[in-house]
């Protein structure tokens, strides 16, 4: 039943992108079939609920299905801006008596300063910095972390695969756990980067930046990782009194773990990053004890931070590249003031 519903989406959306004329119409017709809250997404959910035997077969039909929707719909892409750039050329031309412009001084993004801010207070506190490859494999992005094979989990994380079965890392987990592996406890490490996830709207984007923590040592418990996040809270946002809560959650990577929120100035929580004691089966996954050893993990959206610090409402503005924008960050710098 549910393999005759993809097939019967696919089709009409397929249809949908043939009539498309402008990449507005093309970035809704994206959102509404393959979005967080899309069509094809949807039924995806439905893996936790088929019996064990089938789910393999329709995991493996609905990434067939958006790998025929994503191409059709770059292939109608690249038609829209070559129809585009065809028209501006028949309409524009280039007064060469005009004088030049002064070149102006660049800035950093506030991307970057948020990163930077954020990399100062953890530096502070002990923390090393690590990398990873932004391609990873199945057992690094996913196994490694107990997130097992047709987890809810992996459709909830709306996955790039590649040709290779590999994936485009949904978070900078993989870096902690490949650190892990070559690192004997104490451990102690930030991992910021790109990750990527098939999403976009006013507050999501298809690529954007996490920085997740982990803390790894004999004793640790949670009242260290509330220590810390709460302390890196009222020094980024610069607010001794920010108060800040912590919700019981779930991750498959940690338990227990928890949501935590920030009191805003109208008096509303907001959520603002996920947390909770790193899961014994991703300690030994390691390669630690985990009856020696505990420790704790944190992520957070980079971009989401600095969408609160500057009062930025809409994500997008952030890969616009507009200048206008750009501009307003003229002079700041990620030190802590």
């Amino acid at each position: 039943m549910f393999v005759d519903r993809l097939s019967t989406i696919l089709s009409e959306s397929l249809e949908t992108l043939k009539t498309l004329l402008t990449m507005h119409d093309l970035d809704q017709c994206r959102a509404k079939y393959i979005g967080k809250s899309g069509l094809i997404t949807a039924l995806m959910q439905e893996l936790k609920n088929l019996p064990i035997d089938e789910k393999k077969e329709f995991g493996a039909k609905v990434n067939q299905i958006k790998a025929q929707f994503e191409q059709a719909w770059f292939n109608q892409k690249e038609l829209i801006l070559a129809k585009e750039l065809e028209n501006k050329l028949n309409n524009e031309s280039i007064d060469v008596t005009l004088s030049g412009r002064n070149s102006a001084l660049g800035s950093l993004h506030p991307i970057s300063i948020t990163l930077s801010k954020m990399l100062n207070i953890f530096s502070g506190l002990g923390f090393d910095i690590a990398d990873g490859p932004e391609i990873e494999t199945d057992y690094y992005n996913f196994k490694a972390l107990n997130i097992p094979d047709h987890h809810p989990a992996r459709a909830m994380q709306d996955t790039f695969y590649t040709e290779t079965s590999n994936v485009l890392r949904t978070h900078t987990s993989p870096i902690q756990i490949r650190y892990a592996q070559k690192h004997k406890p104490p451990i102690k490490v930030i991992a910021p980067g790109r990750v990527y996830r098939v999403d976009m709207d006013a507050t999501h984007s298809p690529m954007f930046h996490q920085l997740e923590g982990l803390w790894i040592d004999k004793g640790i418990n949670f009242a260290n990782l509330k220590g810390v996040i709460i302390h890196f809270l009222r020094l980024f946002f610069a607010n001794d009194d920010l108060q800040v809560r912590f919700r019981a959650s779930f991750f498959p990577f940690t338990e227990p773990s928890a949501e935590v929120d920030i009191l805003s100035k109208n008096g509303k929580w907001l959520e603002i990053l996920g947390c909770g004691m790193v899961h014994p089966n991703v300690l030994r996954n390691m390669g630690i004890d985990s009856e020696e050893y505990s420790g704790f993990a944190f992520g957070m959206g980079i971009d989401r931070f600095a969408m609160l610090k500057y009062n930025i409402n809409d994500l997008r503005l952030m890969f616009e590249n507009d200048l206008d924008f750009l501009r307003q960050f003229q002079g700041m710098s990620g030190a802590l003031l």
